[in-house]
């Protein structure tokens, strides 16, 4: 985060009680501050770049303009926005399609207030957030191509071959930085603790 201010969250959901309590319980979160709302993906698309928001709740499965659609158009207007799927068990194929969108993570609807907060804390400031049952729910049931983007498939391949962060950032031109972010998504996605794992986890899948 940015010096003591407050982190400006977004949210989009098309049920008027979950995001009316969602604004509501974050609004009394320090540290942070509700920029605005939105019901549906169409009407997040046309309001929220105005609002100005570090990160967005976005609700998966909407009428219309859905949450992953919604997700890409809004990156492209906020790009140094961060989204944050909110789902329930039975949203898989639409949260996977929205983590290739470019959403930085995903949540379920009925975690505590506090805790959604500090995930938006904790995306502003570049850390992906996961709930780990979805997760098992997804790397079991999919290749790591349709749970990574190609650059984390790329990157996954990388420490399979045991390559370094450092050597990594220079054979794929990128900052060491962006690399422990890619790095960090990985294990999360594919519910890995560590390299290790992930080197076994690109072996089985054939990615080596």
């Amino acid at each position: 985060m940015s010096g003591d201010r407050d982190v400006r969250v977004f949210v989009v959901d098309d049920q008027d009680l979950v995001r009316e309590g969602i604004t509501a319980l974050l609004g009394i979160q320090p540290g942070i501050a509700v920029a605005g709302s939105a019901r549906d993906g169409a009407e997040a698309a046309e309001t929220a770049p105005a609002c100005r928001p570090d990160v967005i709740l976005m609700d998966v499965r909407m009428p219309g303009i859905d949450g992953v659609t919604a997700t890409g158009l809004l990156l492209r207007a906020l790009p140094g926005c961060k989204v944050v799927m909110l789902t329930t068990f039975d949203d898989d194929e639409y949260v996977t399609r929205a983590l290739k969108a470019g959403a930085v993570g995903y949540l379920l609807k009925n975690l505590p207030a506090a805790e959604l907060a500090r995930a938006v804390r904790l995306a502003h400031a570049g850390v992906a957030q996961f709930d780990q049952t979805v997760v098992a729910r997804l790397a079991a049931g999919l290749p790591a191509p349709e749970l990574l983007t190609p650059r984390e498939t790329d990157v996954l391949r990388l420490i399979s071959a045991g390559a370094t962060n450092r050597e990594i950032a220079s054979r794929l031109h990128l900052s060491e930085g962006t690399v422990k972010n890619h790095i960090s998504r990985i294990l999360s996605r594919l519910g890995l603790r560590d390299r290790t794992q992930a080197a076994l986890y690109a072996r089985d899948n054939g990615l080596l």
